[in-house]
């Protein structure tokens, strides 16, 4: 039971907030208050004081201001989905933007203006109005803000770059309370550190995004192919990803049939390898050409391959992970897939736990690769490969094995990786002591000393710190 002196101090910190906020603020009596704490993630079920339900920047300015007088755990969140959950703490306070949901598109600039708690679906809404599009997640219901932050993978990253690599310019409220605009030009060392480099500058309220020409229809490869030729495929798949164009951003999957009415019903939820690719240009005979070797790699079970409207191709997997259920994530950055990386992968994934686990390996360079090593706080420029080991569950029973497989997974893997791990997979926050160097390199130190000199008395530490 919290004692007095902890029941007097929450009550201070939310009564601080409900003074000062135009947005919601909801405590641990508010009768949303365990709909307001749930996450994409169901393995995630904490318990914070309160949650500031910010209306705009002004709520967060308050916010941050309440946290630096009571000087409670602090978390952030954006407006979608983070694996390792932390948008939400236990004990303290959450600043939540997910209700911050504006978006203001120039097509003459080719920009877009849009707020923290806006989804990539939601920005491809605006975006595809007139065929431009900023690089996203290949979820629709992921966040903005927390997949640029942490670098940001998506289907046409190896023609336009990561998400950070298309941000211009980034609003930030530090922990003195204070509005920044970072940019090249402006606060250039905090521009440098919220490109790749995670939380704990403070609380980003908006990004500037270039847009690139792009849609609304797109050329794309979707083959399915028979586990039983798993090895042969994937052999298969990493020769072609060496000849593969910029303009093509190919992956695979280790996965499962889907559950969809076009697909024959005896192969639903039977394991599988999934090819996929993206041309990031227009549809036509160029597209048809560079796609050709990613259909080239043996008989498949079915090939769904064609062109789609770039918003459909961004949300087409979102069904697959739903609220609620229980997901964990890790990586490795990788140089080469060897055939004994592979052979491991495959033994590997012959153990998955459910269906719903996958093994997923997206091809990096490109577009990604010529960003400078350090202009940004990613680091990891010069790997091929990222491979995610990513467990799905629904019975929380299966919590031990799932999260046991995964890990497993990952150890096996490690010989083979470039001793890298992206930080949106980097597992929960047990995980974080030992992948720090791992996930920014030797960015770290800069990194530190940026977070210190914005956030001197680490009111984000502890945001900073976890996956």
């Amino acid at each position: 039971m919290p004692s007095e002196q902890t029941e007097a101090r929450d009550r201070s910190l939310t009564e601080r907030l409900r003074s000062s906020l135009r947005g919601e603020v909801i405590d641990r009596s508010s009768p949303g208050y365990d709909e307001a704490r749930a996450v994409w993630n169901g393995l995630i079920d904490r318990r914070p004081v309160a949650i500031a339900r910010c209306a705009g920047t002004a709520d967060v300015v308050e916010a941050v201001a309440a946290a630096r007088e009571h000087r409670p755990v602090v978390s952030i969140r954006g407006g979608g989905h983070q694996v390792a959950g932390s948008a939400v703490c236990d004990d303290g306070l959450v600043i939540d933007l997910s209700r911050m949901k504006g978006v203001h598109v120039d097509p003459s600039a080719r920009t877009a203006r849009a707020q923290a708690g806006v989804t990539w679906g939601e920005l491809d809404r605006e975006t595809q109005l007139h065929g431009l599009v900023t690089p996203g997640g290949e979820i629709s219901a992921t966040g903005i803000a927390g997949l640029t932050l942490g670098g940001g993978f998506g289907f046409v990253m190896r023609t336009f770059g990561l998400s950070c690599d298309s941000v211009r310019s980034l609003e930030v409220v530090t922990a003195d309370g204070t509005v920044r605009t970072a940019s090249r030009d402006e606060e250039p060392d905090m521009f440098w550190a919220a490109r790749g480099g995670g939380r704990g500058l403070g609380v980003v309220t908006s990004f500037e995004f270039g847009l690139h020409v792009l849609g609304p229809e797109v050329a794309g490869v979707l083959a399915l192919h028979p586990y039983e030729r798993a090895e042969e495929v994937l052999r298969a798949w990493r020769d072609a990803t060496h000849a593969a164009p910029e303009t093509v951003t190919p992956e695979i999957l280790l996965w499962s049939v889907p559950a969809d009415p076009a697909i024959p019903q005896e192969l639903h939820r039977s394991k599988c390898v999934i090819v996929g690719a993206v041309y990031g240009g227009p549809p036509g005979d160029g597209a048809t050409a560079a796609l050709a070797p990613q259909r080239e790699l043996g008989p498949p079970l079915l090939d769904l391959s064609g062109t789609l409207p770039y918003v459909t191709l961004q949300s087409a997997n979102t069904w697959r992970f739903p609220d609620g259920e229980r997901y964990f994530m890790k990586s490795h950055f990788m140089e080469e897939l060897t055939d004994e990386a592979i052979r491991a992968l495959v033994d590997w994934d012959s153990r998955r736990p459910t269906p719903e686990s996958l093994i997923v390996i997206r091809t990096l360079g490109g577009a990604v690769a010529r960003v400078g090593p350090d202009d940004s706080a990613f680091a990891h420029r010069s790997a091929r490969y990222n491979l995610s080991i990513d467990a799905g569950w629904r019975d929380p029973a299966l919590d031990e094995a799932s999260i046991a497989w995964a890990r497993s997974a990952w150890d096996a893997m490690k010989p083979f990786s470039s001793g890298g791990t992206y930080v949106n997979f980097a597992g929960l926050g047990e995980d974080a002591s030992g992948l720090r160097g791992s996930v920014f390199g030797s960015h770290g130190e800069r990194l530190e000393r940026t977070r210190a000199a914005y956030d001197p008395e680490g009111l984000f530490a502890s945001a900073a710190h976890r996956p």
